[in-house]
């Protein structure tokens, strides 16, 4: 990692900055900072929650399936296996679009802190820790969680069709 000394401190807010003429300025500043960051926080909690959800539907779906099945899968005719794939399929897409949604829109929360980081004395989140994870552009220093958990309704659907296939060739 870099020294995250270099990228941390803004060179363009220093003491003056917080004399007691600016003090109630630079206090709602730091209000409004502490907020943003912590909707930031709870957008990620809620992604997480979506995440949970959606993978324990599908367990759930594809147990039940199996439970109720057992070796008749092979009998169940194709229309209802189709019909359940067009289900899973649906959930799928469904958890893809909501996971970027919420890549979207933290990736807006993140802007606009790093838009009060420069109003503040130190760039905490969008220079020094961001730059010390080297932007998420090498996979190797820092994979993004919001770039792995897109794969992931996308893995599924594909062991979807791919199950789904094999049990219609039998």
């Amino acid at each position: 990692m870099d020294d995250i000394g270099d990228t941390l401190w803004n060179t363009d807010v220093g003491t003056s900055d917080y004399s007691e003429a600016r003090d109630r300025y630079q206090q709602a500043i730091l209000e409004q900072y502490k907020l943003c960051v912590e909707m930031a926080d709870r957008v990620s909690a809620r992604r997480n929650l979506t995440n949970t959800f959606f993978l324990s539907l599908n367990s759930t779906v594809v147990a039940v399936v199996a439970a109720v099945s057992g070796h008749a899968l092979t009998r169940m005719s194709s229309w209802v296996l189709v019909s359940g794939l067009v289900l899973l399929l649906a959930q799928c897409l469904a958890w893809w679009v909501m996971v970027r949604s919420y890549r979207q829109l933290n990736a807006a929360k993140w802007a606009v802190i790093g838009a009060f980081e420069e109003k503040l004395p130190a760039y905490a989140y969008s220079r020094a820790e961001w730059g010390a994870l080297g932007e998420g552009r090498d996979w190797r220093s820092y994979l993004p969680l919001t770039h792995v958990e897109q794969w992931v309704p996308l893995i599924f659907s594909a062991c979807y069709l791919v199950a789904c296939m094999a049990i219609l060739s039998l």
